[in-house]
């Protein structure tokens, strides 16, 4: 499996990637822009992301913009349905809004609320259906 960690604050970037290396081969970005190119590079060079984790306030573009944009160029290059990355969000804020916005303008799969913790990953690890229960 391959995840893509979209974080700007370091130690959380740091602590995501420390839980996810045991299931996936991580790489990461430190806001949107970053990802958005990232993301669309692997997909053209035939090796996709299986997930992305992505904080949703990032500075030069935030996680509900560049999951937008990842869904539009999952559109122009034709990935089938069902087959888009797996998309979870997290965020500090318990903003009902934000959490609104990623589920059903950026269809997002997950949300996380920090501080991120083994367990909170690992369970959203399995609601995705990356991790058996």
């Amino acid at each position: 499996m391959r995840a893509l960690v979209v974080e700007d604050d370091i130690t959380s970037r740091m602590i995501l990637v420390k839980i996810l290396s045991r299931h996936s081969e991580c790489d990461t970005a430190e806001n949107g822009h970053e990802a958005v190119d990232i993301f669309t590079q692997a997909l053209r060079a035939y090796r996709p992301y299986d997930m992305i984790f992505m904080d949703i306030m990032m500075p030069v573009m935030d996680g509900q913009s560049a999951l937008k944009k990842i869904r539009e160029v999952e559109a122009e290059q034709k990935v089938p349905a069902g087959q888009e990355v797996k998309a979870v969000m997290t965020t500090a804020l318990s903003d009902t809004k934000n959490v609104t916005t990623a589920f059903f303008q950026g269809h997002a799969d997950a949300y996380l609320s920090k501080p991120i913790s083994k367990e909170k990953v690992e369970n959203a690890l399995q609601e995705i259906g990356m991790l058996e229960k």
